[in-house]
């Protein structure tokens, strides 16, 4: 049993087996601690079963499964309707768990969203803790970075998972509840102006008058430049993969994140005019392709798995 201050974790129930889940939920086993899971997807369950993982039929089934309380549920599902579903919907988290429990929302959720989530689990004695996640699919793998709002002892009761969760150092309790959430909102957008910096650099190399071989400045600037870094890596990767992206469109997703972030900042008195134009500029890629579209995209697909338009594939709308 993994001991956590005076408490013990018993059990985790993970709801969301794909691309993060997973390699969540394989960590959290690897430190020790229980493990019931549950994905609504056949195969997602089907490869979890693979890797080792106990999962059941339902989520009522992994919240039966912890034999002992106070339960842990972690939610890796996508934010929105699907978080407020699996709390409050017709089979709601809330009516299966007791005072005492403990529920982790791990997606990209938007802070004043946890907060009234929290509220709402609160009346009902059950605790609630919003926890932001960066790193990707590999991070799930190998530890994540993360940001934890929420009540401070309901987080050392917690601690052990998030422990097992994260990479060494990675782990931080930012403050009450939705400051996790909060914080993760300013990374995803701070994130968003450093990929768009990098794109626009690598389209002004990609039209230099000269014959720049991309790939190699991109390894280049990761020996020892102020712009070393995991996405100059990624960079780095992917061009000498590809020099010129033929195969994909340069069309971005996401943008809620940063749309948040803009919409705090602006309320704050904070002017965020580089947030601002890397969310534009996401809407922007999504009428018109460019190279630096191209990079941005590939490199969101490289570290969040996320998906990219091959070249040939999108229909433009009509005008």
């Amino acid at each position: 049993m993994v001991k956590g201050g005076s408490d013990s974790v018993n059990g985790v129930a993970v709801v969301g087996l794909g691309r993060m889940g997973l390699g969540i939920a394989q960590r959290i086993v690897a430190a020790g601690i229980h493990v019931s899971a549950y994905d609504e997807a056949a195969e997602s369950r089907q490869r979890a079963q693979e890797a080792g993982i106990g999962v059941a039929g339902s989520m009522a089934e992994a919240v039966e499964a912890l034999a002992e309380r106070p339960r842990a549920v972690l939610l890796v599902i996508p934010a929105g309707k699907a978080v407020d579903d699996a709390l409050f919907g017709p089979q709601a988290l809330a009516d299966m768990l007791a005072a005492g429990d403990v529920v982790i929302d791990a997606g990209n959720s938007y802070y004043r969203d946890s907060v009234a989530r929290g509220q709402r689990l609160a009346e009902r004695g059950i605790h609630f803790l919003d926890c932001g996640a960066s790193g990707g699919p590999s991070g799930a793998r190998d530890g994540l970075c993360l940001m934890v709002g929420g009540p401070e002892a309901v987080y050392r009761q917690m601690e052990p998972v998030f422990r097992a969760m994260a990479c060494p150092g990675g782990l931080l309790h930012v403050g009450p509840s939705g400051a996790g959430h909060f914080v993760k909102m300013v990374h995803n957008a701070v994130e968003y102006v450093m990929l768009q910096a990098i794109g626009e650099g690598f389209e002004l190399l990609e039209a230099a008058p000269y014959d720049i071989d991309l790939a190699q400045v991109a390894a280049l600037w990761t020996k020892g430049s102020v712009l070393r870094g995991w996405l100059m890596e990624l960079t780095a990767q992917v061009l000498a993969r590809e020099p010129r992206l033929e195969s994909i469109v340069g069309e971005i997703g996401g943008g809620s994140t940063g749309s948040w972030a803009v919409e705090e900042a602006w309320r704050a008195g904070v002017p965020a005019t580089a947030m601002a134009v890397a969310v534009a500029l996401r809407h922007r890629s999504r009428q018109d392709d460019s190279f630096a579209g191209k990079v941005v995209a590939a490199l969101r697909r490289e570290f969040g798995g996320h998906p990219i338009t091959p070249s040939g594939a999108r229909v433009d709308p009509a005008p």
